[in-house]
């Protein structure tokens, strides 16, 4: 299902973008990045995250790790990760496939300045073995995210 409504997504919003499968998984920031031949740093991973009674997406450059004092002045409270169990119940996308495209429903979507060091990133498109190749800033675009310095200093 999940897979499905990242092809809906894009089939309505940008036909141009393929979705992408592979044989092997790309659950993994390292085995995405093997799987399609890019940097770890050219992932781009998608957290899920509560902040007080708000959940919402943050996408970051593989490599990244959020900065709790940044991320808390960005989002105006404490920001936790969501536990395994519930990220597939709220995104519709299994641990491993989270993107912000085709969602359930609506989720605000951020998006990590760092990724704007990258021509295209690669997120994955809702499965363990899918992704699209993307620039950050069309990314951004078609889910409405919002910019945001929320990750410590790469390296």
């Amino acid at each position: 299902m999940s897979l499905e409504s990242v092809r809906a997504f894009f089939a309505e919003k940008a036909p141009d973008i393929t979705v992408i499968e592979l044989a092997t998984s790309t659950a993994t920031v390292a085995e995405a990045a093997a799987g399609h031949g890019v940097a770890p740093a050219q992932i781009a991973k998608t957290l899920s995250i509560r902040i007080g009674d708000r959940v919402a997406l943050v996408v970051t450059r593989g490599d990244a790790r959020l900065d709790n004092r940044k991320a808390k002045a960005a989002f105006g409270g404490k920001v936790r990760m969501l536990d395994l169990g519930e990220v597939e119940a709220i995104t519709g996308h299994p641990v491993g496939g989270v993107c912000p495209f085709g969602l359930i429903a609506p989720l605000p979507v951020y998006c990590d300045v760092s990724l704007r060091a990258f021509d295209a990133v690669v997120p994955a498109a809702g499965s363990t073995h899918s992704a699209v190749r993307i620039a950050p800033d069309r990314m951004a675009a078609l889910t409405g995210a919002a910019w945001v310095d929320v990750c410590q200093e790469p390296g």
